[in-house]
């Protein structure tokens, strides 16, 4: 498992925490997902090898937010 934090643009409520949560523990191979409203992040474990970084990217745009790391 990998330690990942990428920046999350966008993000201004507890319903956008919750849905950029969802969106990233959606994927097999995620665990222990944080979204930070104050640090504007989300942190999170994942295996590459069940689910690739640019997946989990895709899936936050879709969400409605931009990911800038």
């Amino acid at each position: 498992m990998e330690k990942t934090t990428l920046k999350v643009e966008g993000m201004s409520c507890k319903h956008c925490v919750a849905a950029v949560t969802k969106a990233v523990g959606a994927f097999a191979g995620t665990a222990k997902v944080k979204a930070d409203l104050k640090t504007g992040t989300v942190t999170f474990d994942h295996d590459p090898e069940k689910t690739k970084l640019t997946e989990i990217k895709a899936a936050i745009a879709e969400a409605g937010f931009s990911v800038s790391a």
